[in-house]
Protein backbone atom coordinates (compact mmCIF):
# COMPACT_ATOMS: atom_id res chain seq x y z
CA UNK A 1 0.00 0.00 0.00
CA UNK A 2 1.72 3.23 -1.25
CA UNK A 3 2.01 5.62 1.59
CA UNK A 4 0.79 9.59 0.58
CA UNK A 5 3.02 10.92 3.06
CA UNK A 6 5.69 10.25 5.41
CA UNK A 7 8.35 12.04 7.29
CA UNK A 8 10.82 11.56 10.08
CA UNK A 9 10.91 14.12 13.08
CA UNK A 10 12.52 14.01 16.60
CA UNK A 11 10.28 14.19 19.50
CA UNK A 12 10.91 15.34 23.01
CA UNK A 13 8.86 12.84 24.65
CA UNK A 14 8.54 14.73 28.18
CA UNK A 15 6.56 12.65 30.77
CA UNK A 16 7.28 9.64 28.42
CA UNK A 17 4.79 11.60 26.09
CA UNK A 18 4.00 13.25 22.56
CA UNK A 19 0.71 13.71 21.03
CA UNK A 20 -1.10 13.35 17.96
CA UNK A 21 -3.86 16.17 17.57
CA UNK A 22 -5.22 18.29 15.89
CA UNK A 23 -3.34 21.47 15.85
CA UNK A 24 -6.19 23.78 15.24
CA UNK A 25 -8.12 22.77 18.36
CA UNK A 26 -5.55 22.34 20.19
CA UNK A 27 -6.49 19.72 22.79
CA UNK A 28 -6.14 19.84 27.25
CA UNK A 29 -3.34 17.77 27.87
CA UNK A 30 -4.91 14.94 29.10
CA UNK A 31 -4.49 14.18 33.22
CA UNK A 32 -7.06 11.53 34.06
CA UNK A 33 -4.42 8.49 33.73
CA UNK A 34 -5.80 5.26 34.62
CA UNK A 35 -3.09 2.00 35.23
CA UNK A 36 -4.88 0.74 31.77
CA UNK A 37 -3.78 2.97 30.05
CA UNK A 38 -0.16 3.28 31.22
CA UNK A 39 -0.16 -0.33 30.24
CA UNK A 40 -1.11 0.23 26.90
CA UNK A 41 1.13 3.25 26.30
CA UNK A 42 -1.73 5.19 24.87
CA UNK A 43 -4.69 7.17 25.67
CA UNK A 44 -7.14 8.95 23.67
CA UNK A 45 -9.11 11.87 23.91
CA UNK A 46 -11.09 14.29 22.18
CA UNK A 47 -8.86 15.25 19.05
CA UNK A 48 -5.27 13.94 20.84
CA UNK A 49 -3.94 10.63 20.77
CA UNK A 50 -1.36 10.18 23.61
CA UNK A 51 1.57 7.83 22.51
CA UNK A 52 3.68 7.21 25.49
CA UNK A 53 7.35 6.41 24.80
CA UNK A 54 9.63 4.14 27.25
CA UNK A 55 12.04 7.16 27.01
CA UNK A 56 11.98 10.31 28.91
CA UNK A 57 14.15 12.02 26.07
CA UNK A 58 13.87 12.48 22.64
CA UNK A 59 13.12 9.86 20.49
CA UNK A 60 12.69 9.31 17.01
CA UNK A 61 9.31 9.11 15.37
CA UNK A 62 8.22 8.29 12.09
CA UNK A 63 4.62 9.15 10.83
CA UNK A 64 3.05 7.98 7.40
CA UNK A 65 -0.55 9.15 6.28
CA UNK A 66 -2.09 6.57 3.63
CA UNK A 67 -5.43 6.38 1.61
CA UNK A 68 -6.02 3.24 2.89
CA UNK A 69 -5.90 0.72 6.18
CA UNK A 70 -1.97 0.05 5.67
CA UNK A 71 -0.69 -3.66 6.23
CA UNK A 72 0.73 -4.05 10.16
CA UNK A 73 3.41 -6.34 10.19
CA UNK A 74 3.29 -6.81 14.19
CA UNK A 75 5.79 -9.33 14.73
CA UNK A 76 8.18 -6.95 13.25
CA UNK A 77 7.44 -4.73 16.83
CA UNK A 78 7.33 -4.80 20.69
CA UNK A 79 4.09 -3.53 21.27
CA UNK A 80 1.40 -1.92 18.94
CA UNK A 81 -2.08 -0.07 19.17
CA UNK A 82 -4.56 1.29 16.99
CA UNK A 83 -7.64 3.69 17.88
CA UNK A 84 -8.82 6.76 15.79
CA UNK A 85 -8.63 10.84 16.06
CA UNK A 86 -11.44 13.14 14.89
CA UNK A 87 -9.20 15.94 13.41
CA UNK A 88 -12.21 18.44 12.67
CA UNK A 89 -9.97 21.33 11.48
CA UNK A 90 -7.57 19.12 9.07
CA UNK A 91 -4.35 20.47 10.92
CA UNK A 92 -2.50 17.31 11.86
CA UNK A 93 0.27 17.84 14.43
CA UNK A 94 2.75 15.63 16.30
CA UNK A 95 3.30 18.16 19.83
CA UNK A 96 5.75 17.43 22.39
CA UNK A 97 4.39 17.42 25.87
CA UNK A 98 6.34 20.75 27.16
CA UNK A 99 7.34 21.95 24.05
CA UNK A 100 5.77 22.83 21.01
CA UNK A 101 4.53 21.28 17.58
CA UNK A 102 7.41 19.21 15.35
CA UNK A 103 5.24 18.44 12.78
CA UNK A 104 2.59 20.32 10.98
CA UNK A 105 0.08 19.04 8.06
CA UNK A 106 -2.75 19.94 6.70
CA UNK A 107 -5.01 16.82 5.89
CA UNK A 108 -8.39 16.61 4.75
CA UNK A 109 -11.03 17.27 8.00
CA UNK A 110 -12.66 13.97 9.52
CA UNK A 111 -11.97 10.63 11.38
CA UNK A 112 -8.74 8.90 10.76
CA UNK A 113 -7.52 5.42 12.30
CA UNK A 114 -4.32 5.86 14.20
CA UNK A 115 -1.52 2.50 14.87
CA UNK A 116 1.68 3.47 16.46
CA UNK A 117 4.07 0.36 16.60
CA UNK A 118 6.77 0.67 19.12
CA UNK A 119 10.10 -0.88 18.34
CA UNK A 120 13.23 -1.33 20.45
CA UNK A 121 11.66 -0.97 24.25
CA UNK A 122 14.26 -3.16 25.47
CA UNK A 123 17.36 -1.51 24.49
CA UNK A 124 17.25 1.35 27.36
CA UNK A 125 20.22 1.90 29.16
CA UNK A 126 20.25 1.15 33.15
CA UNK A 127 19.80 5.34 33.42
CA UNK A 128 16.85 5.36 31.05
CA UNK A 129 18.44 8.16 29.06
CA UNK A 130 20.07 5.87 26.11
CA UNK A 131 18.45 3.55 24.00
CA UNK A 132 17.59 2.66 20.47
CA UNK A 133 13.47 2.99 20.56
CA UNK A 134 11.25 4.31 17.79
CA UNK A 135 8.09 4.91 16.96
CA UNK A 136 5.85 4.89 14.35
CA UNK A 137 2.49 6.56 14.10
CA UNK A 138 0.40 5.85 10.71
CA UNK A 139 -3.06 7.20 9.81
CA UNK A 140 -5.58 6.81 7.06
CA UNK A 141 -8.97 8.51 6.92
CA UNK A 142 -11.53 5.91 8.69
CA UNK A 143 -13.86 5.49 11.33
CA UNK A 144 -14.19 6.06 15.44
CA UNK A 145 -12.88 3.12 16.68
CA UNK A 146 -11.81 2.64 20.30
CA UNK A 147 -8.37 1.89 21.36
CA UNK A 148 -6.86 -1.31 21.67
CA UNK A 149 -3.94 -2.86 22.33
CA UNK A 150 -2.86 -5.32 18.79
CA UNK A 151 0.53 -6.91 20.34
CA UNK A 152 1.97 -5.96 24.13
CA UNK A 153 5.37 -5.82 24.88
CA UNK A 154 5.85 -7.71 28.01
CA UNK A 155 8.68 -5.64 29.28
CA UNK A 156 11.44 -8.15 27.98
CA UNK A 157 15.43 -6.79 27.33
CA UNK A 158 16.65 -7.05 24.12
CA UNK A 159 19.74 -9.55 23.66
Amino acid sequence: MPCQRREDVEVFADYNQFYVQDGGINPSAQEDWTDEDVARRAKVAENVFVVCPVRNMSVPVEISLYDVAPSLELDLWDHAVAGSLFLPSGHLQIHECTGGPVLDWQVSPGHYEVAVLYAGLGSLSQDGLEGTDQYHVLLWPGKERELAVLREWGGRSEP
